[in-house]
């Protein structure tokens, strides 16, 4: 009996495509637009839980946010107007 899962998918901008990740199982994949990227993630996750045995349910990541220090770096558009 087949169910349906929710998973999470995190999107990312590339140079010229968007990537996606399934942080529950670690598969990624690919698209010109965030839904192309979605709608190919969704499909390579079902790949790999029909490959791979995957036991389900599968469980969900904790996320949390943090906070770090680093020096800031001008934008090209603030170098510009420093010169």
């Amino acid at each position: 009996m087949k169910e349906t899962f929710k998973l999470t998918a995190i999107v990312n901008k590339k140079e010229e495509s968007y990537e996606s990740l399934c942080l529950e199982l670690d598969v990624t994949s690919r698209g010109e637009t965030i839904e192309e990227a979605v709608t190919n993630l969704k499909e390579a996750v079902e790949l790999y839980i029909e490959n791979e045995n995957i036991a389900l349910p599968i469980k969900r990541p904790f996320m949390t946010t943090f906070e770090v220090m680093a020096q800031s770096r001008k934008t090209k558009k603030q170098r510009k107007e420093s010169q």
